[in-house]
């Protein structure tokens, strides 16, 4: 690789590493806004109103894919082409046809939701306490697609600076205080909806004025930016997307919907225990795809091949070792983590193997989840579609089988498979196509030798310790150490990972060249 390859191979990893540590620290925290607001509800309503909560929830969110159409990465994909080509002219007329398109979508989507809520929620979940939920949601559908298309918009600029700060963090704060304050004034369960619904349209207050302020001249929102070249290409990308984002629903929430339609909303209740707390392992991962679709983008608009591939690798070992700590914890102690966050009503069922299962399947996407952003990144989107229908309809066959016999536990069972399955058919068809994988030595030496570690520290620490809320967090951090420090002794860095620190370095202000010469020691 020539000095030049190699410099842009750094700075592409910077951007994306810049990007993925706002886009995290903005997911986390609206992660944990979210699961204080989860926790407000599931102690202050009963388990069944929690499950109303959460099957509105994926019908808002089905909903959304829905409007959306696939803009919301189509969007970003051709802004940072364009970038890449320096075509500014193509750029604006790609975000006004994206905002145009999404503005009259989106109205259409949230009409069709309030009509039809009867029918969603009686024939579908049986349950006719769940359609004035839907009928509230739906009015703040539009406003909830438009936040999704703004943040979209700025990625395409590698800006993660609005997703975190709004979609993730303000969204969520604003719908937190507003049940403390609920709950402060003995409100009835049902203000609960309309906190979120307030929430929704608050945060898109203050992103469209936020994104009138910071792209005033690309004229968004004029007729005459309109151009019907730049949406038959947007579309045609798009629609693939599009049906890539609603089966990805049916995979992420299929388990949900299908528990909701075998079983009582207290059942629900008690899944989504688990899965929230899953998901939190899947946040760097999100964070990156958001991020890594742009920049790849504008290395493929470039013809840097090798870089990407390059890039890959870096990344996948960065998310892993980010990653398994927190598996570890969730998948050695489970009946730990929901006692301590939910209670015993939630970790001495059903709940604490959902948790395991789920917390699997999620660390298998973070091993080969970045496949999916090369392909789209490259302009196939194509290919993620119809592995998604695949995996969505395996997924969907699999709850309909084990959810009757297993409850929750089949149902997370079904949703772990059908993701190492979509997963393993991108990275296949990606590594026959380019050659390009994410597996290094250096990703996993460490791996291996930390898993088998753990599970020996697992055995004594069960011997000795009953873990509390306090000693929880402390084998979290004993985990982590451990983990660094095979990694040293292992040898797996990597020189790449230099760059990132020094990026870090520069971003954080903080020198931290005593552990850079220690690094440089084990390359």
């Amino acid at each position: 690789m020539s000095t030049d390859n190699s410099s842009r191979l750094n700075e592409s990893l910077q951007q994306i590493f810049r990007g993925m540590g706002i886009g995290t620290i903005g997911m986390y925290l609206g992660l944990v806004l979210q699961f204080f607001a989860r926790l407000i509800i599931a102690r202050y309503g009963l388990e069944a109103n929690y499950g109303i909560f959460s099957l509105a929830l994926v019908v808002l969110n089905f909903a959304m894919v829905l409007s959306c159409l696939g803009l919301q990465d189509g969007s970003t994909r051709y802004i940072a082409f364009h970038r890449g080509k320096s075509a500014e002219r193509e750029i604006g007329k790609t975000i006004a046809s994206t905002f145009q398109i999404s503005i009259i979508t989106s109205i259409i989507a949230g009409l069709l939701l309030f009509v039809l809520a009867d029918i969603i929620a009686i024939n579908i979940f049986h349950s006719a306490e769940l359609s004035p939920v839907l009928r509230i949601f739906a009015i703040g559908l539009p406003f909830l697609t438009m936040i999704n298309i703004m943040a979209a918009v700025f990625r395409g600029f590698n800006k993660m600076e609005p997703q975190a700060l709004f979609q993730s963090i303000m969204l969520n704060a604003s719908f937190l205080v507003l049940l403390i304050g609920m709950v402060m004034l003995n409100m009835v369960f049902q203000f609960f909806f309309y906190a979120y619904l307030a929430a929704i349209t608050l945060t898109f207050s203050f992103l469209l004025i936020y994104t009138l302020i910071k792209l005033p001249g690309l004229a968004v929102f004029k007729i005459n930016m309109f151009d019907i070249d730049a949406l038959k290409n947007l579309i045609v990308f798009s629609l693939p997307i599009s049906v890539t984002a609603i089966v990805s629903i049916l995979i992420f929430n299929a388990d949900t919907m299908i528990l909701g339609h075998f079983k009582s909303p207290d059942v629900v209740g008690l899944y989504n225990a688990a899965y929230p707390l899953a998901y939190f392992i899947t946040v760097p991962l999100a964070s990156f795809m958001l991020i890594y679709i742009p920049v790849i983008a504008n290395l493929f608009a470039q013809g840097l091949t090798a870089e990407v591939k390059r890039s890959y690798i870096i990344s996948t070992k960065w998310l892993v070792s980010l990653t398994l700590p927190l598996w570890l914890v969730m998948f050695l102690f489970p009946d730990a983590v929901l006692n301590v966050l939910f209670g015993e009503v939630y970790a001495y069922g059903p709940a604490s193997d959902v948790l395991r299962i789920l917390a699997s399947g999620f660390m298998i996407m973070n091993l080969l989840g970045l496949g999916s952003c090369i392909f789209l990144a490259s302009g196939n989107s194509k290919l993620i579609m119809w592995a998604g229908i695949i995996s969505a309809l395996l997924n969907i066959s699999l709850c309909v089988t084990l959810i009757p016999i297993a409850g929750p536990v089949g149902a997370a069972t079904a949703s772990a498979i059908s993701l190492a399955v979509l997963n393993l058919i991108i990275s296949v068809r990606l590594y026959i196509s380019t050659k390009i994988q994410p597996f290094s030595k250096n990703l996993l030496k460490p791996v291996i030798v930390s898993v088998v570690l753990a599970l020996l520290f697992q055995f004594v620490i069960r011997q000795f310790i009953t873990i509390t809320w306090w000693i929880l967090p402390l084998v979290f951090v004993f985990y982590f150490a451990i983990y660094g420090i095979i990694i040293l002794l292992t040898r797996s860095f990597d020189a790449e990972d230099i760059a990132i620190l020094l990026n870090i370095e520069k971003s954080i202000g903080v020198n931290i060249e005593p552990i850079k010469k220690l690094l440089r020691k084990f390359i």
